[in-house]
């Protein structure tokens, strides 16, 4: 893994979700070992860290393509790059006393986690450190007052709350219909994105049903492509490629579908309605989909509009959840179908907005575009 690499940014676009993409180290793994595209042979059992990296100590059992989602962890967590604890163009060195000590705190933290909560993550490498490379030790004084209401009860009581399935039906109508969202075959879009302060660049964006949608943003160094074909997703810029991983493919595949707000309801086995925070001075629903042995799915309806305005997921790795939050707005209707022309994306280390500009639905998009790239040579040994 070099220092290029894990500097790296995929940068991504959708038309519901996701646009830049940090993938730390996306170069981590030896192109030839990346997960193949849709077709192609695979192996029965996945490599483990060990087997995929040099000297892993503590998250050696972990799959390989779950390091990368570690160390994306821990620098949200702490708020650090790459080089904050590895040597440059040798990760595998231990030279750095931050890279010594950060094993032994996650040593700490799986300890503390299986001998007082039975396992489950509730002590991450946030609880301490809260993005500060040092942990923080001290309450922070609030830059504002609690309402009434917090002091008194702490949270708002659950019951009296609409149905989930409720507010999943009324936003199933306010964007259209069921019976709208099946006419829609195509859609293709322009825009501009704004992101790493004031940079703006042109982003494409072509989507196929019922699954399939790719993204285009040209930078100066070349194309940024993010992509899925209804079985595998994948992010590109010049001379890299990384394939997703399953959890990646999953949420590539909630972008990709046309027909989102009539699939919502089926993604995940439970839900429940609490009340949610204010998004731009609208009351929220906060409806929650919870599916056993994966991360929460969190979706932000507007209390009059019905329309989301917010939806949270996060990515499973072996030290935490990392979350992305996406906020929509500017909805217009198309052919009958309401949809964001704008939606601004944040991370724990980036924040972004994507403007539409034109949209077009039910036109011709060649299936070509949908067909992963070549994987790049490995890099000469040394």
């Amino acid at each position: 893994m070099n220092q290029t690499g894990c500097k790296s940014v995929f940068v991504t676009s959708a038309l519901l979700i996701a646009f830049v993409t940090a993938l730390l180290g996306a170069h981590a793994q030896n192109p030839q070992q990346a997960a193949p595209p849709s077709g192609a042979p695979t192996s029965a059992a996945p490599k483990t860290a060990s087997q995929q990296f040099k000297n892993m100590q503590i998250l050696k059992d972990v799959p390989a393509d779950q390091v990368i989602p570690a160390m994306q962890f821990i620098t949200a967590s702490l708020g650090v790059d790459c080089e904050y604890c590895h040597v440059e163009n040798a990760f595998d060195k231990d030279d750095k006393k931050p890279k010594v000590t950060a094993r032994k705190m996650m040593e700490m933290m799986i300890t503390i986690n299986q001998e007082n909560f039975e396992g489950h993550r509730d002590v991450t490498c946030y609880t301490c450190h809260q993005g500060s490379a040092k942990p923080v030790s001290i309450p922070v004084i609030s830059a504002k007052e609690e309402s009434s209401e917090m002091m008194e009860g702490g949270s708002i009581a659950a019951s009296g709350n609409p149905a989930p399935e409720s507010l999943l039906d009324k936003y199933l109508a306010a964007v259209g219909g069921a019976d709208a969202l099946k006419e829609v075959t195509s859609r293709v879009a322009k825009g501009t994105v704004t992101a790493f302060g004031d940079q703006h660049m042109p982003v494409e964006l072509f989507a196929k049903a019922p699954d399939k949608r790719v993204s285009v943003m040209r930078m100066k160094e070349g194309e940024s492509v993010t992509a899925y074909n209804g079985k595998v997703g994948w992010l590109s810029v010049p001379g890299r490629v990384h394939m997703m991983n399953s959890q990646e493919s999953f949420g590539a595949r909630m972008d990709a579908d046309l027909t989102f707000a009539a699939n919502v309801k089926s993604l995940y086995a439970k839900w429940e309605t609490l009340p949610g925070e204010k998004i731009d001075g609208h009351d929220t629903w906060l409806v929650v989909g919870h599916q056993e042995g994966s991360p929460p799915l969190e979706l932000y309806f507007d209390q009059k509009s019905n329309l989301l305005l917010r939806l949270t997921r996060y990515i499973d790795s072996p030290l935490g959840y990392n979350p992305t939050q996406i906020d929509y707005a500017d909805y217009r209707a198309v052919d009958g179908v309401k949809t964001p022309y704008r939606w601004t994306v944040a991370r724990p280390t980036n924040r972004f907005t994507i403007q539409l500009e034109q949209l077009q639905q039910n036109v011709p998009v060649d299936d070509a575009k949908f067909v992963p790239p070549p994987l790049p040579p490995p890099p000469p040994a040394h």
